[in-house]
């Protein structure tokens, strides 16, 4: 109860941390969503009028009730994002996956787009004051900014959130009274709340309802509010939203009031530059430019969430995981800020000016907000929810989100299809990940530990084998607590016996709660066999060497296991045993039948997995005494070889004898041969 009501607490600090977080990627919509709307067409009333109508239902419809209101509600342990909702229901269908690793990948695509397009809106106000200011100037100054931005990441979200809090309240109390000062102009444009204009300009205007393409672009940071929900919590973002919405709204209708004093002429500069008095031209972009720095901030710390549960639900490569302070929430992933720093650089680059950036921007994010539908859907049904309310909730937000994404297709051969291929990249990798594990864990050949106790206790009293350890612990992904893979057996007996006083086994389980920390204790032979199974949940960072110590240090202490050193000279001194770690790298062997995909998804999962770091700093391991062993991950072996073999005759003849797959010659196999065969393939 008290987790939940601090999930729920407001505090000034909680808002202030939110308005520097969570709001940035929303909050500098205004400076590009007139401009994608009118764009080289002259200004109508009825485009203005229609389209603020639109965005004020969106903004409502969208934002305020799908995700603050009920998105907002499934939190998993006071988590947010795509994927915590997708651990909320997993377990009911497995086909869940699907929608999740969609909504994932054009995410994470998003997070490549939306820094380079806010940033590059901000700065090219320098061409108000400096007309003559050369593109490639601007490029320059974008990267820059960028790259500081990227490098920030480094200090944590909480430094980030608590210095850009003060900068995003001042930059929404610039919205407010910068629209107010247009609004008093003509307060007739209020009209447009009703929603009657909206309709008529989608479906009386010509081409109107491809207007909502740049219509959307005024929510597209609504996913990433759900996304940051661990790192502000939920009370905050209500809050804070009720502010942050009053403000977008008023600078918008104070645009859409300035250009119904402009109606039928032509836009040469910025609309929401254009609503500011001229002597506030220079500090306006210098508050635009830091709002745009903060814009970035939402998806990049959303985009290192997204990844830290990914890792968790296999859906992506193990790679480098940092926490950078001990607030709960706090992650950097250096390969994925590089990565996204990259792709950052690499759009700046090739659309060179936001106006062509907004070509990209929104069509991905379409996929990303139609799963979190099919996700939210579902979780409403597990929640018993009256099945009226939930199949109201699908059809109202997949019918205007599907509109959305239809809108957007028109920017496909302008630039809509290079989100695309970055999202399509980013879901061929989860592809691959979830499939290659589904076919190892196939695969995999586990073992009884009940059928290996007496032989490995008379391995560990055999004094003719030098002692390999005296606690060997074995890394397994056995899920049972009485298995345990085959190979560990094979690389304990046969690849070379190792000898220890202690066989130690742990498994790691990934629970469906973030923070989950717990862990069972499976004696299978006092002094001897011991199975450990942690449960750590999506958010946990994989200290196993610190965990292990705790639980051995606490299994001393029930007087439940002895780990002096078996040495008699150091026994007698009370000496602590040695512990040394078995860690298992797995390669595809040439000897092997794959069906062509299969092979396809396996040689892709060990190409990435060369780029990622070993299980053993994953584990957290590297301050251990450990091995890494590599073993063959051999699938389907080839059984029909056929080879003949030459016999050189005393009397100079020749004779051929065919051997077909170790059978002889015979159709089948008999029972020695096949015994035969699995020992020798272990061995060999």
């Amino acid at each position: 109860m008290d987790n939940k009501h601090n999930f729920d607490k407001v505090t000034a600090g909680g808002l202030l941390v939110a308005l520097g977080i969570i709001y940035g990627d929303i909050g500098t919509s205004p400076l590009y969503v007139f401009n994608a709307i009118i764009g080289k067409n002259s200004i109508d009333s009825h485009v203005v009028f229609g389209s603020l109508s639109c965005i004020f239902w969106t903004l409502t419809l969208q934002t305020t009730i799908k995700y603050v209101i009920l998105t907002l509600r499934a939190d998993n342990n006071g988590e947010g994002g795509i994927f915590s909702l997708y651990a909320l229901v997993r377990r009911y269908k497995r086909w869940l996956t699907v929608p999740a690793i969609i909504g994932g990948s054009t995410l994470l695509a998003d997070g490549i787009i939306t820094p380079p397009i806010s940033v590059s809106s901000a700065i090219e106000g320098l061409r108000l004051i400096k007309p003559d200011i050369s593109s490639n100037m601007i490029i320059t100054i974008v990267i820059i900014i960028l790259t500081f931005l990227f490098l920030l990441q480094a200090l944590g979200t909480q430094l980030v959130g608590r210095s850009f809090g003060p900068l995003m309240t001042l930059w929404f109390s610039m919205l407010a009274i910068l629209g107010v000062a247009n609004l008093v102009e003509d307060w007739h444009i209020l009209a447009a709340l009703n929603p009657y204009y909206a309709y008529d300009l989608l479906v009386n205007y010509p081409g109107g309802f491809w207007l909502l393409g740049a219509v959307f672009l005024c929510t597209t940071g609504a996913e990433a509010l759900y996304s940051d929900l661990g790192h502000c919590g939920r009370g905050n973002i209500r809050i804070s939203w009720i502010f942050v919405k009053s403000c977008l709204l008023l600078n918008y209708f104070g645009q859409g009031a300035w250009l119904i004093t402009h109606e039928g002429k032509f836009l040469d500069k910025s609309v929401f530059y254009s609503i500011m008095p001229n002597w506030f031209i220079l500090p306006g972009i210098c508050i635009a430019t830091l709002a745009a720095i903060i814009a970035s901030q939402a998806l990049i710390s959303g985009s290192f969430t997204l990844i830290n549960e990914a890792i968790r639900l296999s859906f992506w490569p193990k790679v480098r995981i940092k926490f950078p302070t001990d607030q709960r929430g706090q992650i950097y992933v250096p390969s994925i800020n590089w990565l996204l720093w990259l792709g950052c650089v690499g759009v700046v680059l090739y659309f060179r000016e936001s106006a062509n950036m907004e070509a990209a921007y929104g069509l991905a994010i379409t996929a990303t907000m139609i799963s979190t539908t099919v996700l939210l859907t579902y979780w409403l049904y597990t929640r018993h929810v009256p099945q009226l309310v939930v199949w109201l909730v699908f059809l109202v937000y997949f019918s205007i989100e599907c509109s959305f994404l239809i809108a957007n297709l028109s920017k496909f051969r302008h630039g809509g299809f290079v989100s695309l291929i970055i999202s399509g990249l980013l879901l061929t990798v989860m592809y691959v990940w979830i499939n290659s594990n589904r076919i190892k864990q196939r695969l995999t050949q586990f073992v009884r530990v009940d059928e290996y106790i007496e032989p490995l206790q008379m391995l560990s009293i055999d004094q003719s084998v030098p002692k390999y350890a005296t606690h060997l612990v074995f890394m397994t992904n056995a899920r049972t607590e009485n298995e345990i893979e085959q190979t560990i057996i094979y690389s304990i007996f046969q690849k070379r016996p190792k000898r220890a006083d202690i066989y130690w086994f742990v498994h790691v389980d990934t629970a469906d709660d973030p923070y989950t920390m717990e862990y069972t204790v499976d004696i299978k032979a006092p002094e001897d066999l011991i199975k450990i199974t942690f449960r750590l949940g999506f958010r946990v960072e994989q200290r196993i060497n610190l965990f292990f110590r705790k639980v051995v240090e606490d299994m001393v202490r029930n007087r439940e296991v002895d780990i002096t050193s078996r040495y008699e000279s150091l026994s007698k001194q009370h000496v602590i045993g040695d512990f040394r770690f078995v860690v298992f790298e797995r390669f595809l062997s040439f000897e092997n039948e794959l069906p062509f995909n299969e092979r396809l998804i396996m040689n892709a999962y060990f190409f990435i997995k060369e780029f990622t770091p070993g299980d053993d700093k994953w584990f957290g391991l590297d301050t251990s005494s450990v091995k890494l062993e590599k073993v063959p991950l051999v699938i389907r072996p080839a059984e029909n070889v056929l080879l003949t073999r030459i016999y050189h005759n005393p009397d100079g003849s020749v004779t051929r004898r065919l051997i077909n797959g170790g059978n002889n010659g015979k159709a089948c196999a008999t029972p020695e041969e096949e015994e035969l065969k699995k020992k020798t393939a272990k061995a060999i």
